[in-house]
């Protein structure tokens, strides 16, 4: 039996290539709109001095380039600038995580330093998020691609789903002054770590994702989908001690990964709750649970359940409705070509079966490493215990490919595969939580490092129907995403309201 494909090693430049030239072309279109367009709101330069700090005048030697950078910093990155600069002043502000702000404080403190005198403090801050963003997405494309090619099993198709998650229709994000690429980043490279077995270095990045978005504390739900499944081979195996021992580590590397969330909730409580007066303090202190982010997000923002359901938020569902479409027809499709994996969500009745999500993770997790190599990862107990030994041969390539030529048929590359299932179900749970919950028109970007949108998009420009057919859905899913590039870099550099 012939060894799998190899991955390509030219792959990797060619998306290298993609992602540096998305970042040029959005940062010139950029430029470009900031130019010819009048921005709706100028206040942007506007800059009241730090609380805590007493005023300081500064004499900038290129003001002209100043003036430029500090009038970009437009909606959320003026929060990230503040923080950047000030610290969390206001309790509006603890909306935004801290990591992005830290790392903007980080470089403009060090790398950037020289150019206070240059162009003033504010502007180094913007700079250095600007710098920060787009290396972040860059990387994040990379790590997209790799973890692609170990799902799909597919190349070609991880190629295409790259190069479409290169040029997403939020890309704007990906290359302001917002937090989108350092959560794609710690996002896809932790689940990329996490897939290959590194479970400390995966812990560590989605833990740090969920200091960049909120959001990322959800990614806790791929370590409980491998520990439920860890579980149910040991259970199988009657083994019941090393069950326990699989859910106290999964738990323990959940805990981890809420762990710096929770800490910034308590950081927030600690600066406006304690030393207060009961009269004094805010509803949210007073709270059982006293959870600083939720209040923010309600009173300030007014985010809630069904909340956004009104008549004259019409357009904001309009302009979320492909992305919507696209995550519904994601997992719609998955659920219809794949029911049993989907419902079962991913149990069988039997460890025999070489499409059990019980044997992806409690082989594949487990006994691999970064150059192709069987390694044990985890307790070698555990990989006697479950007694599920692979065949020798492995591939060997630089992309880790780890699953024995036995699992290596067609029946285990693709869309349909039992491995794209915790991501289906963590696309689906965010699209609901979008469109239900969040304000609707957020949703392109909410979902947009979601790699199962970029998976399905790439398997229907390859698959779907005929020859003409294919065409045509190619030309709609990259019309999509050039229409969102062009509208979203016009109105969202230039103050208008986008997503």
């Amino acid at each position: 039996m012939t060894s799998a494909k190899i991955t390509p090693k030219p792959y990797h430049q060619t998306i290298l290539k993609c992602a540096v030239v998305s970042r040029l072309l959005l940062l010139t279109l950029i430029l470009l709109w900031r130019t010819l367009v009048t921005p709706y709101d100028t206040s942007a330069p506007l800059n009241p001095d730090c609380l805590s700090h007493s005023p300081q005048q500064q004499q900038v030697i290129w003001p002209s380039l100043a003036s430029a950078l500090e009038s970009s910093i437009v909606w959320d990155g003026v929060y990230f600038v503040r923080i950047a600069q000030c610290g969390y002043e206001y309790e509006q502000s603890y909306a935004f995580l801290p990591l992005l702000p830290l790392c903007i404080s980080m470089l403009s403190r060090t790398v950037f330093a020289p150019l206070v005198s240059v162009i003033g403090q504010r502007a180094v801050l913007a700079l250095s998020g600007y710098v920060i963003n787009n290396i972040a997405f860059v990387l994040s494309a990379v790590y997209f691609y790799r973890l692609s090619v170990i799902i799909l099993k597919d190349p070609e198709a991880a190629l295409r789903a790259s190069i479409l998650f290169c040029f997403n229709p939020a890309s704007i994000f990906y290359s302001s002054v917002y937090s989108e690429s350092l959560y794609a980043l710690l996002s896809v490279g932790g689940l990329y770590h996490l897939i290959s077995g590194k479970n400390s270095i995966s812990v560590l990045w989605l833990a740090l994702s969920g200091s960049a978005r909120s959001n990322g504390v959800l990614n806790a739900g791929y370590v409980c989908f491998q520990t439920m499944h860890l579980t149910y081979v040991a259970l199988l195996r009657k083994r019941a001690f090393l069950a326990m021992q699989v859910v106290a580590s999964g738990a323990l590397r959940c805990i981890c990964i809420f762990a710096p969330f929770i800490a910034f909730q308590a950081y927030g409580y600690y600066n406006i709750c304690l030393g207060h007066l009961p009269d004094k303090m805010r509803p949210w202190c007073k709270a059982q649970v006293p959870l600083l982010y939720n209040y923010i997000q309600s009173y300030y923002w007014g985010v809630g359940f069904l909340r956004y359901f009104q008549l004259k938020q019409l357009p904001n569902f309009l302009l979320a409705s492909p992305i919507l479409s696209l995550a519904v027809s994601s997992v719609v499709y998955y659920a219809k070509s794949a029911p049993e994996k989907f419902f079962s969500l991913g149990f069988r009745s039997s460890i025999e079966d070489k499409s059990s999500a019980a044997v992806f993770f409690s082989l594949d997790a487990n006994l691999r490493s970064s150059d192709g190599h069987v390694k044990v990862n985890s307790s070698p107990n555990i990989k006697d215990n479950l007694d599920l030994r692979p065949n020798k041969q492995m591939v060997k390539a630089e992309v880790p490919s780890f699953l024995p030529e036995q699992y290596e048929g067609p029946a285990m590359r693709g869309y349909s595969t039992v491995f794209v299932l915790p991501f289906i179900l963590h696309l689906g749970f965010m699209a609901a939580t979008a469109f239900f919950v969040m304000h609707v028109q957020v949703a392109t970007r909410f979902l947009s490092s979601s790699p199962p949108l970029y998976w399905f998009a790439s398997y229907l420009m390859k698959t779907r129907g005929s020859g003409s057919n294919r065409r045509s859905w190619g030309y709609t899913i990259w019309a999509y995403s050039a229409a969102y590039i062009l509208l979203g870099s016009l109105l969202f550099s230039n103050f208008y309201p986008f997503t």
